[in-house]
């Protein structure tokens, strides 16, 4: 099996655990009397068997991220550098925001607002924020696809 699809049956099983918490729940109860729509039993064997398959996945993801190398560096490495480029891009693209807002003035005399920052030159961070990380995911995405999950 490849990374990238033990990542898509981690996101399929994320989901399914999901929907089956939602169903216990809704089967929880009963009025006297009554059968509930779905076999909570059933239902809680099914969740078992997602929670085991799923425990199982996340350990092998993360044991084939730590020992996958592109470049010299881990493919855990590369997830927390996406994660961070991510964040940066993000914390630039809302200053640049509230620091491009324009405030009207109904007369001169009024106060005028400027922005307390270099606008041109956060909104650069953030687009080179933005380019490393499509780039970097561009690489992970195509390390996944290669990547054997180890056993």
């Amino acid at each position: 099996m490849k990374l990238a699809e033990a990542l898509q049956e981690r996101a399929d099983l994320n989901r399914r655990i999901e929907q089956l918490r939602y169903r216990l729940g809704n089967n929880a109860l009963m009025q006297e009397g009554e059968k509930p729509a779905e076999d909570p039993a059933a239902l809680l064997r099914e969740l078992e068997e997602c929670l085991s398959r799923l425990e199982w996945l996340i350990s092998r993801i993360n044991l084939t991220n730590c020992a996958v190398k592109v470049d010299g560096h881990t493919l855990t490495e590369l997830i927390a550098r996406r994660d961070i480029l991510s964040q940066r891009a993000e914390a630039y693209r809302r200053l640049v925001e509230e620091a491009s807002q324009n405030t009207h003035r109904a007369t001169r005399t009024e106060i005028k607002i400027l922005p307390a920052v270099d606008v041109p030159a956060l909104q650069k961070l953030a687009d080179d924020a933005s380019r490393d990380l499509r780039l970097l995911d561009n690489t992970l995405q195509a390390t996944n696809w290669t990547s054997d999950l180890l056993e």
